[in-house]
């Protein structure tokens, strides 16, 4: 540039230093976002030692020779406390007082050895889901109002002559809920062998 002219140089010096600029600038965001956008490698390095604690050597064969076996032939049970020995009369009536003290109606049912047990098989042309023998038969009317255990007993053993060879329980009705609360074996009928003693149902 000539002399006279140095004002115009010095705007284009200016323009072209502005222009380098905004293109170093551009450069500068590009390469930011590409590293933005590169995919993150995976470390193939060995990872570092690591201590693992030893846990303590585990045996349960002192307890597992100390265990028993319950025995499945002619160890069959019924309900709640079956795992118990036979219930006393004194024992019954202290399950009665339970189940009035709480609202509940006593009352008794029966069932011939034979069909005391749900059978396994399935009748479909009844009904689905219905099992034979599930439901045994009612000794006269639920016991409303009961409030002495004597009474139950009474039943217990007017129940036991008629129906010797039977299977009798007491069950526990709640008329608010409609449903049995309760139920549990007061009679086996003799001779029968289809449970054990309680030292034998196990080995």
């Amino acid at each position: 540039c000539q002399r006279p002219h140095a004002h115009g140089c010095s705007s284009v010096y200016t323009l072209v230093a502005q222009q380098t600029h905004k293109a170093a600038a551009m450069a500068q965001v590009m390469v930011q976002s590409s590293a933005a956008l590169a995919p993150t490698r995976v470390s193939l390095q060995k990872p570092a030692s690591r201590t693992v604690a030893v846990a303590p050597r585990v045996c349960n064969g002192k307890a597992a020779r100390q265990m028993m076996v319950w025995s499945p032939v002619g160890n069959k049970f019924f309900e709640t406390f079956s795992y118990l020995p036979p219930l006393s009369e004194n024992e019954i009536a202290k399950q009665v007082d339970y189940i009035v003290n709480n609202g509940f109606i006593p009352s008794l049912e029966f069932a011939e050895a034979e069909q005391a047990y749900a059978g396994t098989e399935i009748t479909r042309l009844s009904q689905p889901g219905y099992y034979d023998n599930r439901y045994w038969t009612m000794w006269k009317l639920p016991m409303f109002g009961c409030s002495d255990p004597s009474q139950v007993l009474n039943e217990i053993t007017q129940c036991t002559k008629a129906f010797p060879n039977a299977y009798i329980r007491l069950v526990a009705f709640d008329n608010v809920r409609q449903v049995q609360c309760a139920g549990f074996l007061v009679h086996r009928p003799a001779g029968v062998k289809d449970f054990l003693p309680t030292d034998k149902r196990s080995v």
